[in-house]
């Protein structure tokens, strides 16, 4: 019985992964951030993909970019700046956390 309910957690854990990254994804269109961004190509920022392998085993990146998705930045990317966008700091980190995982 105990083997069958480790089971059966472990199977609704990996359901709700494509669930939370949806869920994510809808954050990134509520909030316009695929305006600028795509997940696979360079728009007027950085394609997200590109974000995530930039930052890739970083364990400071989420912060240090759930601060820039809040007060905007410059320079990291080329000349553009990413303005400061209108989110909350857990809209900024499920973003980020949404993005590294790409």
């Amino acid at each position: 019985m105990k083997k069958q309910m480790g089971v059966l957690a472990v199977a609704a854990l990996v359901a709700a992964l494509p669930l939370t990254a949806s869920a994510d994804e809808a954050l990134a269109k509520s909030k316009a951030c695929l305006s600028c961004h795509q997940v696979d190509k360079k728009v007027v920022g950085p394609a997200f993909k590109d974000v995530a392998a930039k930052y890739k085993g970083d364990k400071a990146a989420p912060a240090a970019l759930a601060e820039k998705v809040k007060h905007g930045t410059k320079g990291t990317w080329g000349q553009i700046p990413m303005p400061a966008q209108n989110v909350t700091d857990e809209e900024a980190k499920k973003l980020v956390a949404w993005v590294l995982s790409l």
